[in-house]
């Protein structure tokens, strides 16, 4: 045998040695658990807590970071079988056969490849006493929390939920420095029993007293306090404390809003306050693109300037190319190349009319090319929106509207006077990536035609809903409504910009965009008056950065107001990938038609962006 060859043969053997040598197994026992618990979700709560789990899952063979993990999931393990009412548990994790505590941590395993974890949980306690006073007058009956009472089983957790709660009631009721005063937490091992006494201080009631503001900020002062709406003099409440914080920081002229109170209230009963703040850059930019292999590309970009006029005014500047390279082409015989263009700008001035309003003017230009219509549009007006909480949202405006049309009903000119208003429900736990909650938009813009232009309202509801599956939510089924219906103007005096169509990135994917419409005769397509729109996805996580997803859509568009036999439908259906990264997942799919004109899977369809669909 050579010396190179004698070499690599020692090098293979070696790594083939090191691969065998990895973390191959990390297995649990679980015994102890009541007749009437779950003992499989027990060892999956003990599963997430471990570090060993977790190394691996994150292909972590380092003996001495394995080792690590195993020491730190004693206490861990403890902490879970507290929460779940054991308290005389006894645990052993072995390392290949060896108890991970009688390990020397200074003379660790060169490797491991097996983590058993045994889990003897002892017996179920259950609270015994589970006192907590005193609580304010009319409070709520016991228990303060749910789950906070004699003979439920003694989640460890629910004791400090409990004080919290406890201190919590007196502080809605204007005692700003109420707290735990002591408690007795005491496990009665022969009686199984955990009894539980918190003691609470409620303090004197207090009210709000002058507040300080400091920080460096271009914004005046005298703006500052009539946007954040401090209600000196008044009983304190921290749910007035947070709307506080929150105007201010939805304004988007500061990066930082924090109050501090002082340690104690004065002799007057008030308790005084000092507000920090720190400003955002005033300026910023902003760039976005889609890709379809039907629509084109999409480029936007905007323009944002924080603190116009140094009382947080905020001035926003949009504009967007849409259509860029797309197959379907414009308006008319001689297809142009169907490219859109649109420029808006938005001045909002906050607290305007009450802190919670603010007062608002706008202005567009759009030039639209789409297969079935160009229009040439303008739009100006002012409005008033107003936050009604952190959830609720909410705007009216009047404004006046003009657009020069080309359509299947030939050139027309329309003159509106426009009253676009909305509400919005928001309550999604990440609006951009969402594993759990919903959301709800309703755009309704009732128009006066002058000058010749018919009278109507235009409606657009969008109702989205997500649930995670799972712990870890690695399944999510994410479902949509769209509903869409126009009033009082006929189909051929109706604006193309309230008319519906059904086919492309927004509606219907795998179907050609705004492929669906009224058929007005000599093969001509008009929007329709009516509008629904069903998707579903379920979207499945790989790898933490990478997903899969699975979907279908499905479309209606109809010429009167409501769904009827006189309108048709579509749909699509398809798989993506999406791609996690700090601005949000970069979404790819892969769309086919599936009923409606179009032969199914006749075609595919790409779809670029970033977030999910919706």
């Amino acid at each position: 045998m050579t010396l190179k060859t004698g070499v690599l043969a020692i090098l293979l053997l070696t790594g083939s040695s090191i691969a065998a040598m990895a973390l191959e197994s990390v297995n649990f026992t679980v015994v102890g658990v009541a007749a009437d618990e779950d003992t499989g979700a027990l060892e999956d709560s003990l599963r997430a807590a471990s570090l060993t789990n977790t190394a691996l899952e994150q292909d972590d063979s380092n003996a001495q970071d394995v080792l690590g993990a195993a020491r730190s999931d004693y206490a861990r393990f403890i902490s879970v079988l507290y929460q779940n009412g054991y308290f005389g548990p006894s645990i052993s994790i072995k390392i290949d056969g060896k108890e991970v505590a009688d390990i020397d941590p200074f003379n660790p395993p060169n490797a491991v490849t097996t983590v058993d974890v045994a889990v003897n949980t002892g017996p179920s306690f259950r609270f015994g006493t589970a006192q907590i006073g005193p609580r304010p007058d009319k409070a709520e009956p016991t228990p303060i929390v749910p789950g906070f009472e004699k003979n439920q089983p003694a989640d460890s957790t629910l004791v400090a939920t409990a004080a919290n709660a406890g201190v919590n009631e007196w502080r809605e009721k204007g005692h700003a420095k109420a707290d735990v005063a002591g408690q007795s937490i005491v496990a009665n091992h022969e009686r199984r029993r955990l009894d539980v006494k918190i003691d609470l201080e409620p303090g004197p009631r207090l009210r709000f007293g002058p507040i300080t503001i400091t920080g460096k900020t271009a914004v005046r002062e005298d703006r500052i306090r009539e946007i954040m709406g401090y209600p000196e003099g008044e009983i304190y409440s921290p749910s007035e404390l947070r709307d506080v914080l929150s105007r201010l920081r939805r304004t988007g002229a500061f990066s930082v809003a924090a109050v501090t109170e002082a340690d104690a209230p004065s002799a007057n009963g008030n308790l005084d306050y000092t507000l920090s703040v720190i400003d955002e850059k005033p300026r910023r930019i902003g760039f976005s693109g889609d890709v379809s292999t039907q629509d084109g590309i999409t480029l936007s970009a905007f323009w944002l300037h924080r603190n116009l006029w140094g009382g947080a005014e905020r001035l926003r500047i949009d504009a967007e190319i849409a259509n860029i390279g797309g197959t379907a082409g414009g308006f008319g015989s001689e297809r142009s190349d169907g490219m859109d263009y649109g420029i808006g700008a938005r001045l909002t001035n906050p607290a305007m009319f009450g802190t919670d309003n603010d007062g608002f003017a706008y202005g567009s230009f759009s030039y639209t090319d789409d297969p079935e219509y160009e229009e040439t549009a303008a739009l100006v007006g002012v409005g008033l929106s107003r936050h009604f909480d952190d959830k609720y949202y909410g705007e009216t405006s009047i404004g006046y509207r003009y657009s020069d049309v080309n359509d299947a009903f030939g050139h027309r000119e329309f003159n509106l006077i426009v009253f676009p208003s909305r509400l919005e429900w928001e309550n999604r736990d990440t609006p951009g990536d969402a594993k759990k909650g919903s959301y709800a938009n309703l755009y309704l813009t009732p128009y006066a035609g002058v000058a010749g232009s018919e009278s109507g309202a235009m409606m657009d509801l969008d109702l989205r809903g997500y649930q995670g599956l799972g712990s870890k939510k690695k399944v999510v089924l994410a479902g949509r409504v769209q509903l869409g219906s126009v009033v009082g103007s006929s189909l051929s005096e109706t604006s193309p910009e309230y008319l519906f169509f059904s086919g492309g990135a927004d509606t219907v994917r795998g179907q050609p965009y705004q492929s669906l419409g009224v058929d007005v005769g000599s093969s001509q397509l008009s929007g329709g008056r009516s509008f629904v729109g069903l998707s579903a996805e379920v979207r499945t996580a790989v790898t933490e950065s990478i997903g899969a997803v699975a979907f279908m859509d499905w479309g209606f568009v109809g010429p009167d107001s409501y769904y009827s036999d006189a309108g048709n439908s579509q749909s699509g259906l398809g798989l993506g990938i999406r791609y996690g990264t700090p601005i949000g997942p970069i979404r790819l799919d892969l769309a086919t038609p599936y009923t409606g004109e179009l032969k199914e899977f006749s075609r595919v369809e790409i779809y670029i962006g970033v977030g999910q669909a919706f």
